[in-house]
């Protein structure tokens, strides 16, 4: 009977184990995706490129949706935060929030951010 309850308080703390093991990994990855963002978002505004925030929305949602759950998730609640800060507090047009929101859509399912990508825009992004 020992030998039984040893068992199952065993399997419990493996169990709980593998839990914590598996939020650490989604934390760790979506801090991961929090920094693909920021990094695309400083890349942008160093690039200064016409006509180049789609693909560099595209780029961050994709680099941080490969770190995994954790990741896609950070991108989605950034992207989402910023764009509805950005059409209630700048004004932008719907439409331009929309069209954010499909480049962002594209990176995050794994989608070639290279579709965005403007003419011209410099190798180093």
């Amino acid at each position: 009977m020992r030998l039984c309850v040893c068992f199952v308080l065993l399997s419990f703390i493996l169990c709980a184990n593998a839990d914590l093991r598996e939020g650490a990994r989604f934390a760790w990855d979506a801090a991961g995706g929090a920094w693909d963002m920021l990094r695309a978002y400083r890349d942008m505004r160093e690039a200064n490129y016409k006509n180049a925030d789609k693909y560099f929305h595209a780029r961050g949602n994709y680099d941080a949706a490969q770190r995994g759950p954790g990741g896609a998730w950070a991108a989605k609640v950034i992207s989402d935060a910023r764009e509805k800060w950005q059409s209630d507090v700048s004004g932008r047009h719907a439409e331009d929030t929309r069209a954010d929101q499909e480049a962002n859509h594209w990176g995050r399912n794994g989608g070639d951010p290279n579709r965005y990508r403007p003419a011209g825009l410099p190798s180093k992004y």
